[in-house]
């Protein structure tokens, strides 16, 4: 910068020296150019400043050209063209272009593309519109998930459509306070986790057990398939009772109670948090205790499968004072607001 500055004193100052002085100046600066050059390497590294400088000269008085030395010619030609292009484009850049999308709205648009496998970027477009974002629909293709294969859904989603129509059900014992065993039947829905019927009996024949059956599902609200383990239980009267309802049976492999797991689960549970906690009395106490569980169960009990709401969902409750009730003696409570 004070280089440039010393050349425009010298400029202003050569405009009170004589023509002779002047010429005189020239020629000792071209012989120093010269006793320069031949002592130099052969390519001199300038800066952009100088480079400026010179287009700058270039471009008031283009004669000038024929007095450099350390340069080519066309080395100016060329910087002058490059900086004619520079300022050009910044002339012409863009004032206004398209908004920046957010880094909310760039998670959304994936987050929309991984949870539904099958929309493309139209119908993510759509949503987003009907969301209130004003977005093009090149952009939203721009953002969402790359995929190698064809669109697919997961097995959680596949097994999710089809668990409305399956149910199982298992049986297990319960001893008495005389020693006895008593064995209570549970037939489960894998679609809510809703206990559908739960009953007790000191002879779980196959009539029994299809009477059961009979009574937990209306003929027109029969499942499509019920799981069941190979007990002998299971005899040829229940089989026939499940062709009847056109429910197809379809027991587990034997030695295999995890593809029951369902039913084995809330098996679990019912010994964990109900009878593992009281003695039986007899059958009748055994089916009230089981029934007010059951209550319990479907209509209060939370379920992390469930997104923590219960088989039979729950109103979420925002206002009022919260109440506490006691269920199966006080083994249990119930919080609300009054």
């Amino acid at each position: 910068m004070l280089h440039l500055f010393s050349l425009l004193v010298g400029l202003l100052a050569a405009r009170f020296k004589s023509r002779a002085r002047l010429e005189a100046e020239i020629l000792i600066l071209r012989h120093q150019l010269g006793v320069l050059r031949r002592r130099a390497p052969k390519r001199v590294v300038l800066g952009g400043l100088d480079r400026l400088i010179f287009a700058l000269v270039y471009r008031l008085f283009p004669s000038a050209v024929a007095a450099v030395t350390i340069i080519r010619p066309e080395t100016i030609v060329r910087w002058h063209r490059a900086g004619f292009r520079a300022y050009w484009r910044w002339r012409s850049r863009p004032r206004w272009g398209r908004p920046k999308t957010t880094a909310g709205l760039r998670r959304l648009i994936r987050e929309m593309s991984v949870d539904n496998p099958l929309w493309g970027a139209p119908r993510i477009h759509g949503e987003l519109l009907k969301l209130g974002f004003t977005v093009g629909q090149t952009t939203v293709a721009k953002y969402m998930a790359k995929r190698r294969r064809p669109p697919s859904q997961s097995w959680k989603t596949f097994l999710r459509n089809h668990a409305e129509g399956i149910a199982a059900l298992d049986l297990f014992v319960v001893p008495t306070v005389d020693l006895r065993m008593l064995f209570v039947l549970v037939i489960v829905g894998i679609d809510r986790r809703l206990i559908v019927t739960i009953n007790v009996t000191s002879r779980p024949t196959a009539e029994w057990i299809a009477r059961q059956v009979t009574e937990a599902f209306p003929w027109e609200w029969a499942p499509k398939y019920l799981i069941r383990d190979r007990d002998s239980a299971y005899g040829e009267v229940f089989k026939r009772r499940l062709r009847a309802m056109g429910i197809r049976d379809r027991p587990v492999a034997p030695r295999s109670p995890w593809q029951n797991c369902y039913a084995e689960r809330l098996i679990g549970s019912i010994r964990r948090e109900c009878v593992d906690h009281l003695v039986a009395l007899g059958e009748a106490h055994l089916r009230r205790i089981l029934k007010k569980y059951t209550d319990y169960y479907n209509g209060t009990r939370t379920h992390l499968s469930l997104a923590k709401d219960s088989p039979i969902p729950r109103p979420i409750q925002r206002g009022g004072h919260i109440t506490r009730q006691p269920l199966l003696g006080g083994l249990h409570h119930q919080y609300a607001r009054g």
